[in-house]
């Protein structure tokens, strides 16, 4: 049996009160039990002076969250409160009509159309066919404003204060529609909102943003910024919905997640992130809808959908416009410019195949019949979810991550669009086109040219330029065409392009040609395809293709060279006798033999004075004649013995850089080969013998060709015609700039002989 100890403490006074729970709580400190804590406090203890004192406790007050976590936290709910379960109810007032900026001329139309009917009201008179008149241009200016809108004009409709809401396109395509609350951690955040909802009998989870429909609904709901509760319970009810086999619609409609302290703290980008990766996961068919406006991670979050629609005013973004411009061009005055340029509408973003389709809305956006929008939502969804119910659990996940995939991806091998190939950069190697043509159509082509230069020649209006380099250039095509099939039936290829690679790689090509082992792959490379060329099956194609060419060359560069100073004398003849007779220069020359025959004098050189006059004659039309030449393109030059003796130097060096190229071992085996085929072909015609010696023959001209055309002759070349052209007083003349170069198409030719 338990021992009751008594206390030695009478109680008297305000001591002898009723005890509450925490004073019946024990202590065994001092020796005294089961004594209320406030008598401890309040008791005298043998004490002959009364003292009275209290133990107060003063506790700090915490900073409180603002706005939107609760202040005063229900006690009965561990960890946060449920305080949004009211349900979705209409508006005791209509809202007020909200004004864009550019929609004020449809205002003014519609206030002259009030005015009207009020003065037909008052007046009594018929004014139907002004207001008639007045209406078909309000709907004609509706149609035209709302066709033609600009990005920032579609911001700012998506965000327009009267845009229905989620919850007010759900009650109008739905049956039956309950709402589903809470995150199971002690919080419901009224910014997301999830139930189930059936259409045409399917059951469906729906999940989106809700926004208010005025400025107390949308403190409520946060402006339709979730916090990491709101996401939290987005995923609940998805992993739900994936249990229990409903397909998912969520409904985009924020500008972005709220981003506060507390949000960080309590894990907003893990539970954004957790939303991402699940929602690729899930194995129920997933259409998202952008209703409003869709901003960065806080959209996403609930948008990793198999199909994503938007509405056609509504906006889809990483950044607002607002903060785009701020960035961009440090002013938010530059929001048109930063949404035009970040690609934000349903129509941009369906070009970009972001969005894979455009629900219309109607004229004067969404909140301007908003059933009519929420029945093409429905329509939108039902037949996005017939198509994505036929597909198995395999082919719908991959369905979802390859929309994803292959976004901001390419693929090589597809034909690009011509409109928007324009600003993309070129290749810095041309492709060369497929021949289409074939050598028949070509021969009767180059025919047909040469025919035409023929006839002109014998016309005054000269040879057909255009038509002429046309053909040239097709055939150098052609050419190019035939010696990559050589290549490629050869199987030289790949070594072409390892070759063009090592060269590319350099930041100086001049300098690479110069260094000897690469110099000496090219040649090796030279040879090996010049060897193997006959075997191609396409060289006969190929030579009778450099024999049009040459043909046609001639007809572009003629070699006769006499027939060009034959008809040059002719024109320079021509010219002066048109000199010669003009009146003013015969009268002066008739002027002149009838002073000279009255003068009786046999000798120029004994009268001084005639022979000053029949120098100035000569001077005179000296330089008239000059005048007229120069006209025409001619130029009077002066003989210069020491520019002659230049070219001839020139042509000398010239010749033994030939003759150093036709004794190399390389060439030199090309024209052994090529003599023992004249001496086989004998007074037999063979056609293969015949096609080999001209591949021959042209591989051979090629090769000098070559040898002469090196950077360092070339530079020599134009040296020396400025060096002749300096010492002839500024021109050196069409006559002497053609020799040196006929003479070394001479030397060329003469290496054949």
């Amino acid at each position: 049996m338990a021992t009751m100890i008594q206390s030695p403490v009478s109680y008297t006074g305000n001591l002898a009160v009723k005890p509450t729970a925490s004073d019946l709580l024990g202590s065994s400190s001092n020796g005294v039990c089961d004594v209320p804590l406030k008598a401890l406090g309040r008791a005298r203890l043998g004490a002959t002076k009364r003292r009275d004192f209290a133990i107060v406790a003063k506790v700090k007050k915490g900073s409180k969250h603002e706005y939107p976590w609760p202040e005063d936290p229900d006690l009965n709910v561990k960890g946060g409160v449920l305080s949004h379960l009211s349900p979705f109810k209409p508006l005791k007032e209509k809202p007020k009509p909200v004004t864009l900026d550019f929609e004020k001329p449809l205002m003014d139309l519609q206030k002259k159309i009030i005015d009207v009917q009020k003065m037909a009201n008052e007046t009594g008179l018929d004014f139907s066919d002004q207001i008639i008149s007045l209406e078909n241009k309000y709907q004609q200016a509706l149609k035209d404003l709302y066709t033609h809108l600009t990005p920032i004009q579609r911001v700012n409709i998506a965000r327009h204060p009267n845009r229905p809401t989620f919850l007010d396109h759900v009650f109008n395509i739905t049956e039956k529609f309950v709402e589903l609350h809470g995150d199971r951690a002690g919080y419901d955040d009224p910014a997301i909102v999830t139930g189930l909802g059936t259409i045409n009998g399917r059951s469906y989870m729906f999940i989106g943003h809700q926004k208010g429909r005025n400025t107390k609904e949308n403190i409520m709901r946060n402006f339709g910024m979730p916090t990491p509760h709101g996401y939290r319970k987005a995923l609940r009810m998805m992993n739900y919905a994936d249990h229990h086999g409903f397909p998912i619609v969520t409904f985009i409609d924020t500008p972005g997640a709220y981003a506060d302290l507390k949000s960080e703290e309590l894990g907003q980008g893990e539970a954004i992130a957790f939303n991402l990766r699940t929602m690729f996961g899930l194995k129920v068919p997933i259409v998202s809808i952008v209703i409003g406006e869709g901003g960065s991670g806080g959209a996403l979050a609930i948008g990793c959908a198999n199909k994503l629609l938007m509405l056609e005013n509504a906006v889809f973004y990483v950044a607002s416009p607002e903060a785009c411009a701020a960035i961009l061009w440090k002013t938010a005055k530059a929001s048109p410019k930063a949404a035009e340029k970040l690609k934000i509408t349903a129509k941009e973003l369906t070009k970009l195949q972001i969005a894979d389709g455009v629900i219309p809305e109607p004229l004067g956006g969404a909140h301007a019949d908003s059933y009519w929008t929420s029945q093409q939502i429905k329509d939108a969804i039902v037949e996005s979810m017939d198509e994505l119910v036929k597909m198995d659990t395999e082919t719908l996940l991959k369905h979802r991550a390859q929309k994803f995939r292959k976004i901001g991806g390419f693929q090589e091998g597809i034909p690009i669009d011509p409109k928007r190939k324009v600003n993309m950069k070129k290749k810095e190697e041309p492709i060369v086109p497929i021949s289409k043509t074939s050598e028949s159509e070509l021969r009767d082509e180059v025919e047909k040219v040469k025919q035409q230069v023929l006839e002109a020649s014998k016309s005054s209006t000269g040879r057909p330029e255009t038509g002429l380099k046309e053909m040239v250039a097709k055939l150098e095509r052609e050419i190019d065409y035939e010696h990559d099939e050589a290549a490629k039936a050869l199987g030289m290829e790949d070594k072409i392009l390892m070759l063009r690679e090592e060269i590319g790689k350099g930041r100086n090509l001049s300098d690479q040609l110069a260094h000897p082992a690469l110099k000496e792959k090219i040649e090796q490379l030279k040879v090996e395809f010049a060897k193997n060329l006959p075997s191609a099956p396409n060289y006969h194609s190929l030579v009778s293709k450099i024999d049009m060419l040459k043909e046609l060359s001639k007809a572009f560069n003629p070699s006769n060279k006499g027939a060009t100073k034959d008809e040059l004398r002719l024109e320079i003849n021509k010219r002066f006798d048109e000199l010669m007779n003009r009146p003013d220069v015969k009268q002066k020359i008739e002027t002149l033999k009838a002073e000279i025959a009255n003068s009786g004098v046999s000798n120029l050189d004994s009268s001084l004075e005639l022979k000053e006059k029949v120098m100035q004659l000569n001077g005179e039309l000296e330089s008239e004649f000059k005048a007229v030449l120069k006209s025409v393109g001619l130029q009077v030059v002066p003989t210069n013995q020491e520019a002659l003796e230049k070219i001839n130097a020139f042509d000398e060096e010239v010749q033994m850089i030939i003759d150093d190229v036709v004794s190399s071992s390389d060439l030199k085996e090309r024209i052994e080969l090529l003599k023992a085929e004249v001496e086989k072909l004998g007074n037999s015609p063979n056609e293969d013998s015949k096609t080999k010696i001209q591949g021959l023959v042209a591989e051979i001209k090629q090769a000098i060709a070559e040898a002469i055309s090196s950077p360092e002759l070339k530079e020599k070349h134009e040296r020396l015609a400025a060096d002749v052209l300096e010492s002839s007083n500024g021109s050196l003349g069409k006559e002497g700039a053609e020799d040196s170069q006929v003479k070394v198409n001479q030397q060329i030719n003469r290496s054949f002989v």
